[in-house]
């Protein structure tokens, strides 16, 4: 099993926390961001990951090389920006062999376990599964519609008028089928290039787990005193 953890972002909404630490390194309680992801993949059976990076490289692959553990982990540099989906389509060869894997967006902090996920995706056999919540401010998100049956009948990125508060929460399970619809242009993004276009095709996950994006100031502090642990 195999994942791939993003986080390539230069954090600009965390400065100046991100002006000389890569944002996956900050701590939560103590524990970098990449650290909380890593201790989820090998609780789900994941044994490799790919992280990229882009600001801040070499604290990114210095982290990787002292740390141990069950999870084998390649740092996949950025010079240029690929965007969310641009790192899928560029490292492919990363997942050739395998039916399925994780996409997990770094700045989101969340105890929910991967491998129920994983299980519903499993039983839902769509090409995607995404992992979604419930928002207070939908017009931030990318926007979930699903049917009774968790097919997902709609799908927009930051909605002016959103139908749901239920949003993608960055953490989702994608098939080989998500090669196929991944545009050729680079940056290209998961959530405005790649998920509109699967609709239909996908499976939502509800997560009642604790979830919260850590990527603004605001976020990140109110995480030191919520957060649960996994």
């Amino acid at each position: 099993m195999k994942a791939f953890i993003l986080a390539a972002g230069n954090g600009t909404r965390l400065r100046p926390l991100t002006d000389k630490v890569p944002k996956c390194l900050l701590p939560i309680q103590g524990v970098p961001l990449l650290e909380i992801w890593l201790r989820h993949c090998e609780a789900a059976g994941v044994r490799e990951a790919l992280v990229n990076a882009h600001a801040h490289v070499q604290q990114v692959k210095e982290f990787v090389a002292g740390r141990a553990g069950a999870v084998h982990v390649h740092v996949a540099e950025e010079v240029e920006l690929l965007g969310s989906a641009g790192t899928l389509a560029e490292n492919r060869g990363f997942v050739a062999a395998e039916d399925a894997f994780f996409v997990l967006y770094c700045d989101v902090l969340t105890n929910a376990r991967l491998s129920a996920l994983w299980e519903f995706h499993r039983e839902k056999r769509w090409p995607v599964t995404l992992g979604i919540s419930q928002v207070a401010d939908p017009s931030r998100c990318g926007i979930v519609s699903a049917d009774e049956s968790a097919t997902v009948r709609g799908f927009v990125e930051k909605p002016a008028s959103p139908e749901s508060n239920w949003a993608f929460s960055g953490v989702m399970v994608a098939g080989q089928e998500i090669f196929d619809v991944i545009p050729g242009q680079r940056p290209a993004d998961i959530g405005f290039d790649v998920l509109p276009r699967l609709v239909g095709r996908m499976a939502a996950y509800r997560m009642s787990s604790y979830l919260m994006d850590v990527g603004t100031l605001k976020n990140y502090r109110a995480a030191q005193e919520s957060w649960p642990g996994l």
